[in-house]
């Protein structure tokens, strides 16, 4: 099995979804089919079974997965370790970023580099309904992700920014003739859902109700923000996010609202409390030494 070949059937195993995988390997869903069937003619066997609805592994699948993967982990990062060694750098940061604004964030990134220029720093595209199984794979090192975190295995840093809360709609939408909103005014649209995760942290994302209780209403599934800008754009769904969206995903077929009535939610750094190591608290250092974003920024 070449390496390429492994490379695509870890990412189907874990995407379970033969666009997707070919959209995060850059390749075409023909490319993803045809190296899935390779294999399968090479072991003799499905390892995935496959409808118009469902992508899963068989038992095979999970078992090979399962083998693969360290294996393949090791062997990446031992390359990868040559290779920076041979340009004199020592150690890789992983840091897994949910918020959109890369660009905002560039100051602490370059206080790391200015400060530790013997070690890398690798920015990465997280998504949400996996980021925590992502970080506890050890696939990342660091997640930037939104406030509150209350899990016992992990540490949270310094607060990196806290951002007001828009809402996007259609531009066709009823709400978008509006200039600002409540969460009593959008309780009855229904807003994306995650399909797994702590219930506490998607809820600190949408709350589950208005301030007055009324219920706000959760809707399709989703796995990460295309999917949902996707539903909105359709006038399927509304969806709460942080005001930096509004810079960041610009789109002639959204609009997106100031909402008064909700707090901003905050952004802070997350890692494995077992795994912290010098680079980790160099970031958070630098986070603290910096200060947080100005709201709004």
């Amino acid at each position: 099995m070449e390496l390429r070949d492994i490379e695509i059937f870890l990412t189907l195993a874990e995407e379970l979804h033969f666009g997707r995988t070919a959209t995060r390997l850059r390749l075409s869903p023909a490319r993803v089919t045809q190296a899935i069937q390779k294999q399968e003619r090479l072991i003799g066997a499905p390892l995935f079974e496959r409808t118009n609805r469902l992508v899963r592994l068989t038992s095979i699948g999970r078992q090979l997965r399962d083998d693969l993967r360290p294996l393949h982990a090791g062997l990446r990062e031992s390359v990868q370790r040559a290779q920076l060694t041979g340009r004199g750098i020592t150690g890789t940061l992983r840091v897994g970023l949910l918020p959109a604004n890369l660009h905002d964030l560039r100051p602490y990134w370059d206080a790391f580099h200015l400060r530790h220029p013997q070690w890398r720093l690798r920015i990465q595209r997280a998504r949400f309904s996996d980021a925590f199984t992502v970080l506890r794979r050890g696939d990342i090192d660091v997640l930037i992700c939104w406030l509150p975190v209350e899990e016992p295995d992990l540490t949270v840093g310094p607060v990196l920014f806290a951002d007001p809360r828009v809402l996007a709609v259609a531009a066709d939408h009823e709400l978008a003739r509006r200039t600002s909103l409540s969460l009593e005014m959008v309780a009855d649209f229904q807003h994306p859902r995650p399909g797994t995760g702590p219930d506490y942290w998607f809820d600190a994302y949408v709350p589950r109700q208005s301030r007055r209780g009324r219920p706000i209403e959760r809707g399709p599934v989703v796995h990460d923000t295309e999917e949902i800008i996707t539903y909105t754009s359709l006038a399927e769904t509304v969806t709460l996010f942080p005001a930096h969206m509004s810079r960041y995903w610009v789109r002639p077929d959204i609009v997106y609202l100031p909402v008064h009535d909700i707090g901003p939610l905050p952004y802070a750094p997350v890692w494995r409390s077992e795994a912290e190591n010098e680079l980790i608290r160099s970031l958070a250092d630098v986070i603290r030494d910096l200060g947080s974003l100005p709201s709004g920024s």
